[in-house]
């Protein structure tokens, strides 16, 4: 189940779906995402597809984790990370080797509550957790270097975009029926939009739980 040999064959899967950042690939070869699921569904864990994580949210495929990753840190490591949506705290295990500090909000208690005790058992220590409504962002700790959204919106939240720094991005599929992955980083003079690929994410909700 949590073999090298297995782990392995994932990484040569997201190598032939275009990953090309080995610091990447070694994160998900490393973080053991067998942790981040149910026990009767860890046999699948390393398995490229999203799988239930109760509360009607799934964790995302290691090939969305590792895309969304690349994207953000394409120009190097960052300092301060917003990730919309904790969830299963797969990504956010992920994402943790990239950046300095991340606030991580999640509107869902149970999940969030999970999350954080798989985190601090893997002893990463670079992750503030908090119960949020994520729809508005965390504007009393920006400017963000990196926004990372897990869920979908209909549109970009202004509020995400006025939390970006100067050079910073911000990584979110967009869409209600049709979801389409996204870049946008903000410049001196304004937003630049880079469509990435087509998705499937869960609806961005606002309001906790």
């Amino acid at each position: 189940m949590t073999s090298q040999r297995t782990r392995d064959r994932l990484i040569a899967r997201l190598q032939d779906q275009g990953i090309r950042n080995f610091e990447v690939l070694d994160a998900i070869r490393s973080v053991p995402r067998h942790l981040f699921v149910d026990e009767a569904l860890a046999h699948r864990a390393y398995e490229d597809t999203a799988l239930p994580i109760g509360n009607n949210q799934t964790i995302s495929q290691p090939y969305i984790v590792a895309r969304m990753t690349e994207l953000l840190i394409e120009a190097g490591p960052l300092e301060k990370v917003l990730e919309i949506g904790t969830g299963s705290g797969y990504q956010t295990a992920v994402l943790a080797r990239f950046c300095k500090e991340i606030y991580s909000l999640e509107r869902i208690k149970a999940l969030q509550e999970k999350a954080r005790k798989r985190i601090r058992a893997l002893k990463i220590h670079n992750v503030v957790f908090r119960y949020a409504d994520g729809s508005v962002g965390l504007a009393e700790k920006a400017p963000f270097d990196g926004i990372l959204a897990a869920a979908a919106p209909a549109e970009v939240p202004r509020e995400l975009l006025d939390q970006l720094a100067i050079g910073g991005r911000l990584v979110i599929p967009i869409g209600e029926q049709e979801q389409k992955l996204y870049r946008i980083t903000r410049t001196e003079d304004g937003f630049q939009k880079e469509f990435v690929e087509d998705v499937r994410f869960v609806p961005f909700r606002s309001g906790l739980r």
